[in-house]
């Protein structure tokens, strides 16, 4: 086994050969620990998970969706994963989508990904239906949660017993059918307006060549539980939170909602978590708060550390889960790897994560790279650092300046093929067999990554939400009050937490006009300005609304092409009038 390899997997050619393979090792292992409407814990098996897989499978084919898309949108449940499974294991194509969007967006990205069916939740159904009608393509609407059809809607619970009843009598469609696993099977739209988010096209070999390879690196088995956290639409949570847990044997529960995460936690007592910086930041926290009540307290907590490291790195015993005892019961009491990626996280924090004997892995990925490139080992870590290339992929500085920084490139067979229907995009990113990431970075002299900044001009909250400031402008730039914009994150230092912020042009001739008058007061173009914000406010989920505005009375310097000149006007001094919106 190389260096880059800690651990043994089993090969897989697909993820149609993976379920097959898990069913045949772990049939009588529970898949899914779940909730019932009485709030009582029961098992989805292995077996019974991949019967259902089979039946939908097997029912989508018989409805005439071979080889179509078939949109998912849904809070985190098990008949995601039943639809997932179903759609791309022999049926067609599956288009997942974010459940925050906004219902214009929604219809637009079920209008570009040419989607067949569409299998939605209860939650979801006031956006579904307000679809009704606009979209020809759409063949059939399929309610999770209806135990009967309707004339608009079939059911998810009705046709998972037609397609039981097919496969008993015989019907192997969707069970023989063939998997090519180096074709289109998965659509995953990025963060954006429904114009500008990018449709990446991944298949089979892509999402497996990166299971395996993570898996290399880290220690997760058939005697781990996950508490799924982060939604499934996102490819973090997809790959490894859902398909790498079906992978390894492992056991997937869901959160009831992030109000209820302490709750969740003890009840399902998870032992590998995937997630983003900000949930562990809170967690850390509300530990030093409750140790900070008194001084007392806070020096206790940070000698009672000293102590426990001394035991585990200079007599090598491991006193952390018995000394750090009341964290690991709040975090249900198994906790012991947590894997951390869309953000940076607070070096700080994952020390401290390991002094409670809990290992905190960072990890950097797109979309486009089915999506961990580069990460953490388990065995080899640094806490300032993303880690180290994935088993067979390669990772290179292109451009670097003085100081080894320049922009990371990614080869290797978790690549997407391809944006949908954009060549320019594709042609743009993927160079020579290269993906160009647009992020920067650079690798000390031991391998490891570093990012220092992004070349993209996306916003990274600190729970991983991608926010792109072109989206924001031009719901902003709408208004006939608005000249022009131009949003960027900023961050608030007594939170660390992202905001949007945006500087505005406005059209002070159009102000003009409505006012008639002919010079209109700071506070009257305050007004027309802050009402544009709230209205363009209304059309996006809450992570990517305004925060803060400051209203300038000149033009953005731009390129000869027209294009603002970010890197110059993110940072500039506001110029005319600023406000904090509510």
């Amino acid at each position: 086994m190389s260096k880059d390899r800690f651990y043994k997997v089993r090969h897989i050619e697909s993820l149609r050969d993976m379920v097959d393979q898990s069913n045949k090792l772990f049939g009588n292992k529970a898949a899914f620990t779940l909730k019932n409407k009485e709030g009582k814990l029961y098992d989805v098996l292995y077996s019974e998970y991949y019967s259902d897989i089979n039946a939908l499978g097997t029912a989508f084919i018989n409805l005439g969706l071979k080889d179509k898309r078939i949109a998912v949108i849904s809070e985190n449940r098990y008949d995601w994963c039943v639809t997932y499974m179903a759609t791309v294991n022999g049926t067609g194509i599956i288009v997942p989508l974010d459940k925050e969007l906004h219902e214009d967006e929604i219809l637009n990205l079920l209008l570009r990904s040419e989607a067949s069916a569409v299998v939605f939740s209860q939650k979801l159904s006031k956006k579904i239906e307000a679809t009704f009608g606009k979209l020809p393509n759409i063949k059939y609407y399929i309610s999770m949660d209806s135990d009967a059809d309707s004339e608009e809607e079939l059911s998810l619970n009705k046709l998972l017993d037609t397609g039981r009843n097919l496969v008993i009598s015989g019907d192997r469609c969707f069970i023989d059918a063939e998997v090519d696993s180096n074709a289109m099977n998965m659509m995953i739209f990025t963060s954006g307006t429904t114009d500008l988010a990018k449709a990446v096209m991944l298949s089979h070999r892509n999402i497996c060549s990166d299971i395996m390879a993570v898996m290399e690196t880290v220690n997760v088995t058939r005697l781990d539980t996950c508490l799924s956290i982060l939604p499934l639409h996102h490819t973090y949570e997809c790959s490894l939170g859902f398909l790498a847990m079906i992978y390894v044997g492992g056991t997937i529960s869901y959160i009831d909602g992030l109000k209820h995460i302490s709750k969740n936690f003890k009840e399902y007592k998870p032992s590998v978590l995937f997630t983003v910086p900000l949930l562990l930041e809170n967690i850390h926290k509300k530990i030093w708060d409750q140790a900070s009540k008194t001084e007392k307290g806070r020096k206790k907590l940070n000698s009672v550390i000293k102590l426990s490291d001394f035991l585990y790195h200079c007599l090598h015993i491991d006193a952390r889960r018995m000394i750090f005892r009341p964290i690991h019961e709040s975090l249900g009491g198994n906790m012991r790897l947590v894997l951390t990626g869309a953000a940076a996280i607070d070096p700080e924090v994952s020390k401290n994560f390991e002094n409670f004997g809990i290992s905190v892995l960072q990890g950097y990925g797109l979309t486009e790279c089915s999506p961990l490139v580069i990460g953490n080992r388990d065995k080899k870590f640094k806490h300032e650092s993303i880690g180290l290339p994935l088993p067979g992929v390669e990772i290179k500085i292109v451009n670097a300046d003085e100081n080894g920084i320049g922009e990371i490139a990614v080869k290797g067979p978790n690549l997407m093929l391809g944006y949908y229907e954009n060549e320019d995009a594709t042609s743009r990113t993927l160079r020579d067999g290269w993906l160009f990431t647009g992020d920067l970075g650079y690798k000390d002299s031991e391998g490891f990554y570093y990012i220092t900044g992004r070349s993209k001009n996306v916003i990274v909250t600190k729970n991983g939400k991608n926010i792109f400031p072109e989206e924001v402008e031009s719901y902003l730039n709408k208004s006939p009050y608005v000249f022009e914009s131009l949003v960027c994150g900023k961050i608030d230092e007594s939170t660390g937490e992202t905001y949007v912020s945006a500087q505005i042009v406005p059209n002070f001739e159009a102000i003009k006009e409505k006012l008639k008058v002919s010079i209109p007061s700071h506070e009257d173009i305050m007004n027309f300005i802050e009402d544009a914000v709230k209205l363009a406010n209304k059309s996006m989920p809450l992570y990517k609304r305004i925060s803060n505005f400051t209203i300038r009375d000149n033009e953005f310097v731009k390129t000869t092409t027209n294009k603002i000149k970010r890197y110059i006007e993110t940072n500039k001094t506001d110029k005319f009038v600023s406000d904090k919106l509510n």
